[in-house]
């Protein structure tokens, strides 16, 4: 029997535009579990219509996680969306639901409400038309995605690890469609410095300036950029001082760094790892590390692309690759060795932003890409 056509999931584009309108309804910024549980609540209704067996993970400070599954067993697919966004509630009222000019606006329609509509409408539509993959399935929709995932992450890995034979993460595609095929690794760090306080009238000599302690650290950070391995570190905050009339005994600093690869992913840690302090009589102390292990563009990569592509193909689709400096659940992945494939979402623009839309012409196209390699795999 031939895969669903996009011209079948045209036909369903007010239903997708209809559904992704109630999940935006539900405002789920991710540092409300109250709301975020109030669409884990539609979410697993809607896996339960569809025949899932529907696990709730019960979190005590995140918002619960939602599992749907179809079967149990090797060589499964594993669908990977959250259900968290990072706009607080009154998002609503400053990016209110409305079409224009053939976009669907309202907070998290891209990132990524559009795409739980995708993923809902394209099992509901392989289960109607009797297309359902001789293979288990699994749906698992995170609720801390946008502040780290730290209480999904191990969530993500056991159940990619347990059977699943390729990993579908549904998060935005690039501006053009492409799918993203390498993603850069992500890690936070802070620096304390730590001094001694003085009067800085009086006793300046002995005093010991945790603020001029990380000047010296602030420029050697900032020189480890480098394009052309495309690592990049931000000293995006510094926190420090009192008064200006006294030596400050403590100030700190928060990094972002971002590597395209583990081993400089490796190098950078290991460098900021080992930090020694300038001034003497001064100490310092670093907190964190990489958080999102980098996602790179090898060769099970390139292999589970191209087969992509060519369903894509097969429903006369064309689909490029590409990637990204920002992070997803799919960082958590790609070290296991699983085949995986990401930005399967909708085309869209102002995701995190008072913009947010997706292309509503999209849908129908990215739902009959998604049903197809289900189906097809």
């Amino acid at each position: 029997m031939a895969m669903l056509s996009v011209f079948d999931f045209v036909e369903r584009t007010e239903a997708l535009v209809t559904l992704t309108q109630r999940l935006v309804e539900i405002e789920s910024p991710s540092t409300d579990k109250a709301a975020v549980d109030r669409l884990g609540a539609v979410v697993a209704d809607e896996l339960g219509r569809l025949g899932a067996v529907v696990t709730i993970d019960k979190q005590t400070t995140a918002g619960n996680h939602i599992i749907g599954q179809w079967g149990l067993g090797k060589e499964g697919i594993l669908i990977l969306c959250h259900i968290d966004t990072v706009h607080d509630i009154g998002g609503l009222a400053r990016n209110p639901i409305r079409v224009a000019e053939g976009k669907l606006y309202g907070p998290g329609t891209q990132d990524m409400k559009a795409s739980i509509a995708m993923a809902l409408t394209a099992l509901a539509a392989l289960r109607e038309q009797r297309q359902w993959p001789p293979r288990p399935i699994t749906a698992l929709f995170t609720s801390d995605e946008e502040i780290g995932s730290d209480t999904s992450r191990a969530l993500i890995e056991r159940l990619a690890t347990s059977g699943a034979a390729l990993v579908l993460c549904l998060e935005p595609c690039l501006s053009d469609g492409a799918l993203k095929t390498w993603r850069k690794g992500v890690g936070d760090f802070e620096i304390i410095a730590r001094g001694k306080a003085t009067h800085a009238g009086a006793d300046h000599e002995n005093g010991r300036n945790a603020i001029e302690e990380l000047a010296h650290h602030v420029l050697a950070i900032q020189r480890l950029t480098d394009y052309k391995k495309g690592t990049t570190l931000n000293v995006g905050v510094i926190r420090g001082g009192t008064r200006s009339n006294v030596v400050p005994d403590e100030a700190r600093l928060h990094v972002d760094m971002r590597a395209k690869t583990p081993e400089e992913a490796e190098r950078i840690t290991h460098w900021m790892q080992s930090l020694k302090p300038v001034i003497e009589g001064v100490t310092l102390e670093v907190i964190g590390g990489l958080n999102r292990p980098p996602m790179p563009h090898n060769d099970t990569m390139k292999a589970t692309f191209a087969r992509a592509q060519q369903i894509a193909a097969n429903l006369g689709l064309k689909i490029g690759e590409g990637g990204t400096g920002g992070g997803s659940d799919a960082n958590f992945v790609a070290p296991l060795g699983v085949p995986l494939l990401d930005g399967l979402g909708p085309l869209g623009n102002g995701a995190h932003s008072e913009r947010e839309h997706v292309v509503i012409a999209s849908l129908p196209e990215r739902t009959a890409l998604l049903a197809g390699i289900i189906s097809e795999w």
